[in-house]
């Protein structure tokens, strides 16, 4: 041991304790957690001061990437070269940053995972919303501190006019900590903290009013809105997060279309787990997959086999790939250097706090140097005012410090004014040079008065603080990138979706939509209407129903299963737009086809579940009547609505209130009226009972009608084209189970029966042939005639062809006033005030189906 060494003898437990301690606040203070002023990590921070400092500004050249790092690593930064040109890259990433803070020219990766090029070929600039980060930094506005060789000062904080936290996001992993705080909208987020600003006792379900959900880069969907709630009130929470897909056929195959993908998700790799998964036969129902991705945006193509159902192949996907993946928040930042989990409010605070330290700290500074200037501008008036003396005294002297030493004691000035005065150039004694600088002296006295004022008073500073936000927002402000489907999980969303009336539509070939009432411009009678919706090649709309989005809409399909949607998941379209196909929203499986659809209020209210029933009519003469409420605990995969016996299938759905008649009609022209109260109500699992008995093994149900109004008329129609209109007072009551009576005389040269339904002039028929020929004709057009006639001819049959179905449309006056007395029904106290139901061409009609619209939707 060298002389004058001496060993102190320590506890190696508590050395390491030390040393591990100093270590982890080193990396929690210094590396890995952003502050929640201005959301940045140290590296963030000094690459953007290192960028500033070289002048590589928004309105000027690219610099080579290489020459940046250089800058930030040789005066700000001791670490790696990786870990700045890394920053930088990630901060010039679309997929990356939902506000890029870099503009990067050349390669700088891509969401595939593909590495950026060297720092030696690519360059960069500052974006425009950074210098918004940075603006008045030179204004004193923050605190430096010195580098780590105490040679150059940098910020220990930016005075930034943008809410970067949480706009940006951030992600780290301390010691025995980490963060991990999504993105989000700059327009939603100021929204939010002028909100703040106005009331700082605002409840954070307030703020959800403005600040919806995270935003992320690469878009999605957030499925489910519990885990943002959580995220918002507390500060950890996990949002789950969808890929945006749709469907679409390409050369005669569904396919699944991916245009959005999950934040964070690896492209590449996400695609190639998912084509392994189909190899190993862990998915089924996917032939091929295309990545069509191209400049102008992401598109992976999933073709899907002849028979596969896409809903179905879609939730696996969610279920085991990507596709669907869950964004952990965890909204730890450093809060006057110490670390801290903070909900949404917290964070708002911390930067409204921030930015109101920084413009007061600005205005003194503005003040001081106003002050100063205000100071010299009075010498040089004086020393306009007395010209000749001053230049007297200055030519007088025999240096520059006599001449100062003159002034002063001449003027009574300061040495700042003499020296101004002495420093004075010729030209500034021009007449009009003297006059400009009385009128800036009056301006920098006013600005004087309005910068002591600002200091005075927290509400004019507050007001700045909003409208430089203001300001922000219009330059930076854009709309969301990431859906909401408050749907996905199971939290009750009614206070945040507008129970709006809205109208929903169902084509003849299956396609869904949901349209606001409020398109439905209000005209006066007699109006030319609007154009209607778009439907693909001999489809027509069938359904309509008026109904709030909070209502429940039940499929009910041929096997005998029920599928439950609320009336705002049904997908949104204009009126002129297609919709969705129902298989494709619902898990129905491949060879079952929707049969019926019911429009109900709200399944959680007991008197309403308990006062209402759905009766069934199979093809086998088979009724069934069972409670509502029996249908008021849905599941995703549907529920039996009844069982369906061999050879047997569900043919029709009503909504009742127990009190109806139904009518049941069978191929051979027999029906059979029953009062609704002989069938008694039954288990959803049961079969039903007999409701008309076939005349022979090739007989078979072809429509149930279910009516509250003892005035109505019924329709019948044979497949060779012909009909008859009668009153239903000619149809007896019977019991239940009998063969009925005759309805249409049915000969070979009537052909079979092959519609019935209740009927009023005000409703017009749509007749579709086998062919595929439609042809639409008015009630009105046919005498109402006793029901053992033959009826009379409704259309010519040509060849071999013949009638496949009739549906009745309502024409569009009385559409309106249907749909304004459904409404009223409804609970809607203010009625409708006129939906006008387009005209045009058959195709282009919006139409009224088969449903007795005024007991579907109560």
């Amino acid at each position: 041991m060298a002389e004058g060494e001496k060993l102190i003898p320590i506890n190696i437990e508590d050395q390491m304790k030390s040393a591990y301690i100093d270590y982890s606040m080193s990396v929690i203070v210094s590396r890995a957690l952003p502050d929640v002023r201005d959301g940045l990590k140290p590296v963030h921070r000094r690459v953007l001061y290192g960028m500033y400092e070289l002048g590589v500004m928004s309105n000027r050249a690219h610099k080579k990437s290489a020459r940046i790092v250089g800058e930030v690593l040789g005066k700000y930064h001791p670490h790696g070269d990786s870990s700045v040109y890394d920053t930088m890259v990630r901060m010039a990433q679309e997929w990356s940053l939902r506000y890029l803070l870099v503009d990067g020219q050349g390669n700088f990766g891509s969401v595939d995972g593909d590495s950026p090029a060297a720092m030696r070929y690519t360059e960069a600039r500052l974006k425009k919303i950074s210098e918004e980060i940075m603006s008045d930094l030179d204004k004193e506005t923050v605190d430096f501190q010195y580098n780590f060789d105490d040679t150059l000062q940098e910020p220990t904080v930016m005075p930034t006019r943008v809410p970067n936290l949480l706009v940006n996001g951030a992600s780290g992993i301390a010691v025995g900590m980490a963060t991990n705080m999504a993105p989000h909208n700059l327009t939603e987020v100021i929204d939010g903290t002028l909100a703040y600003i106005d009331n700082n006792d605002i409840e954070i379900d307030e703020l959800m009013h403005h600040i919806k959900a995270p935003d992320f880069p690469t878009g999605g969907t957030i499925y489910g809105y519990e885990g943002v709630r959580e995220a918002f009130k507390t500060g950890r929470g996990r949002v789950v997060v969808r890929a945006k897909t749709s469907f679409e056929e390409v050369d005669g195959r569904e396919c699944i279309i991916v245009t959005e993908i999950p934040y964070q998700v690896n492209k590449a790799d996400m695609i190639k787990k998912t084509a392994d998964m189909v190899n190993e036969k862990k998915i089924d129902g996917i032939a091929n997959i295309r990545d069509e991705s191209d400049r102008n945006g992401m598109r992976i193509v999933y073709i899907l086999k002849k028979d596969a159902v896409p809903n179905v192949v879609l939730n696996t996907l969610y279920k085991f790939t990507q596709l669907q993946s869950s964004f952990s928040v965890n909204n730890i930042a450093l809060v006057n250097g110490r670390p801290q989990l903070l909900n949404l409010k917290e964070m708002i605070h911390y930067f409204v706090e921030h930015r109101h330290d920084v413009v007061v700290r600005r205005t003194q500074y503005e003040l001081r140097k106003a002050e100063e200037r205000a100071h010299i501008l009075e010498g040089l008036i004086i020393a306009s005012d007395n010209i000749d003396e001053v230049i007297a005294i200055i030519r007088g002297s025999k240096d520059g410090e006599e001449a100062r030493a003159k002034l002063m004691e001449r003027f009574n000035l300061s040495e700042i004014q003499a020296r101004a005065i002495v420093e004075m150039r010729l030209r500034q004694l021009t007449g009009l040079e003297q006059d400009k600088l009385r009128a800036e002296y009056a301006e920098i006295m006013k600005l004087i008065a309005e910068l002591k004022a600002l200091l005075e008073s927290k509400e004019l500073r507050m007001e700045l603080i909003k409208e430089e936000l203001t300001e922000i927002k219009d330059k930076f402000g854009d709309d969301r990138r990431s859906q909401i489907e408050y749907a996905g999980g199971d939290v009750s969303i009614e206070d945040l979706i507008a129970d709006e009336n809205v109208v929903i539509t169902i084509s003849h070939a299956g396609y869904i939509k949901r349209t606001p009432l409020s398109e439905y411009k209000t005209q006066s009678r007699g109006g030319v209407g609007q154009k209607g919706v778009a439907t693909r090649d001999a489809d027509f709309l069938e359904h309509l129903f008026v109904a709030t989005n909070h209502q429940y809409m039940l499929f009910f399909t041929q096997k005998g299963k029920c599928f439950w949607m609320r009336v705002y998941e049904i997908p949104e379209g204009s009126k002129t737009s297609k919709g969705r196909a129902i298989q494709n929203l619902i898990n129905i499986e491949n060879d079952d086809k929707v049969k019926a659809f019911i429009c109900t209020q709200d399944l959680k209210n007991e008197e309403y579940i308990n006062s209402h029933y759905v009766i069934m009519a199979t093809k086998q003469g088979i009724v069934k009547k069972t409670s509502l409420e029996q249908y008021s605990r849905p599941r995703t995969n549907g529920i039996a609505a009844i069982t369906i016996r061999e050879d047997d299938e569900l043919l029709e759905a009503k909504l009742t209130t127990g009190e109806s008649q139904v009518l049941i009609a069978v191929k051979s022209g027999k029906l059979v009226r029953f009062e609704e109260g002989k069938t008694r109500p039954m288990g959803r699992s049961a079969s039903g009972v007999r409701g008309i008995t076939l005349a022979d093994e090739k007989d078979e149900v072809i429509g149930m009608v279910s009516v509250n109004d003892m005035n109505s008329e019924i329709l019948v129609v044979s497949e060779n084209g012909y009909g008859k209109r009668s009153s239903l007072e000619d149809y007896r009551i019977t019991n239940r189970g009998g063969k009925g009576v005759k309805t249409l005389s049915i000969t070979d040269k009537t052909g079979a029966l092959v519609s019935i339904n209740n009927v009023t002039d005000a409703d017009d028929l749509m007749i579709i042939n086998k062919s595929g020929l439609t042809i639409r004709m008015k009630v009105s057009d046919l005498r109402v005639m006793g029901r053992a006639t033959q009826g009379v001819r409704l259309i010519n049959i040509k060849g071999n062809d013949s009638i496949a179905a009739v549906t009745k449309v309502m024409r569009e006056e009385e559409a309106v006033e249907e749909a304004e007395n459904e409404a009223l029904e409804a609970g809607d106290e203010n009625g409708i005030n006129g939906i006008i139901l387009p005209e045009g061409t058959d195709a282009e009609d919006l139409e009224l189906g088969t449903e007795d619209t005024d007991e579907t939707i109560e």
